[in-house]
């Protein structure tokens, strides 16, 4: 039994719920620095926040207006129990809905085989993104 919910929201709705999520994983966990982490795209990417049966931040990811994900975080504490594996679903089903061209992301290199397993394929060179490696992936059509 699924012991979250998954809404889809904005910055403007729900921006401290969001970044609180971001904030554990990429800038504590990861050592992302804050600088790289918040961007002008926040504002207008639909993000997908799931919450625990309490009501807490427990998970989000967005997409950007040009069909790129992004952002996808899960507190280290539920994850591997299928939440990211349903924000991405939720996210390519938008970007579906509103007739997106492309749906591509660039996964840090350790995420590759969660994102080959939605179905995407890596594309292009391994580059650095906050120092992490990463690769370039898109949605087979």
């Amino acid at each position: 039994m699924k012991n979250y919910q998954l809404i889809k929201t904005s910055w403007q709705e729900n921006r401290e719920a969001l970044s609180q999520i971001r904030q554990k994983v990429f800038i504590e966990e990861q050592k992302v620095p804050e600088k790289l982490e918040w961007d002008e795209y926040d504002k207008t990417s639909l993000h997908i926040l799931a919450l625990n049966h309490h009501q807490q931040p427990i998970a989000t990811g967005r997409i950007k207006p040009d069909g790129q994900i992004g952002r996808m975080a899960v507190l280290k504490e539920y994850r591997h129990q299928g939440i990211g594996s349903q924000i991405i679903k939720a996210l390519i089903e938008y970007a579906r809905q509103q007739g997106y061209p492309n749906i591509y992301l660039h996964a840090q290199t350790s995420a590759i085989p969660f994102y080959k397993h939605s179905g995407f394929t890596e594309y292009g060179n391994e580059f650095l993104d906050a120092n992490i490696p990463h690769q370039s992936m898109r949605l087979a059509k």
